[in-house]
């Protein structure tokens, strides 16, 4: 058993016992797991082998890893472009990707909406500057230079509109 080098007297955790306590915090992608073992000094086969056994009793999965991303992702007021970059980022398929937002079945619009709205408060704005202001917002956000367009032209209609 090998020693801590911080603490000689307790012995190091495995591979599969330090993943498996990532796990049972939130959902991680094999390719994360495997950069967080390497991190903490675990060698490339003792890794690998932590991370199969982890997949093969279905405690890790990346389809469910990027459903729940996904889903976590939108619900914190995130745009697709945002979403899909980071779902790269774990390797996920540009197709699979695709698949996965088609499915969230999120009114992108709205949400963008909601997030200014959020941001900015109920009260719409005339004056350009502000308004690009807004827009660079969502864009960092990472929804869609239409949806941005149409949610910040929508700001201003709303604005506009006389209150009944």
């Amino acid at each position: 058993m090998k020693r801590r080098p911080d603490n000689p007297d307790k012995p190091k955790r495995s591979a599969y016992d330090k993943a498996l306590g990532l796990l049972a915090r939130r959902e991680h992608s094999r390719r994360e797991l495997k950069t967080k073992l390497r991190q903490g000094g675990y060698e490339g086969e003792e890794t690998r082998a932590a991370i199969d056994r982890l997949g093969e009793q279905h405690y890790q999965d990346d389809e469910r890893f990027a459903e729940v991303l996904v889903r976590s992702r939108a619900a914190q007021g995130y745009g697709p472009q945002r979403i899909r970059a980071e779902l790269k980022t774990h390797a996920v398929p540009d197709e699979r990707i695709r698949q996965l937002l088609d499915a969230a079945d999120v009114d992108w619009e709205a949400s963008a909406l909601d997030q200014l709205r959020r941001r900015y408060g109920g009260k719409g704005v005339s004056d350009p500057a502000e308004r690009a202001r807004r827009a660079q917002f969502l864009l960092r956000r990472g929804f869609a230079a239409a949806t941005v367009r149409r949610a910040t032209h929508a700001e201003v209609d709303d604005a506009a509109d006389p209150i009944d």
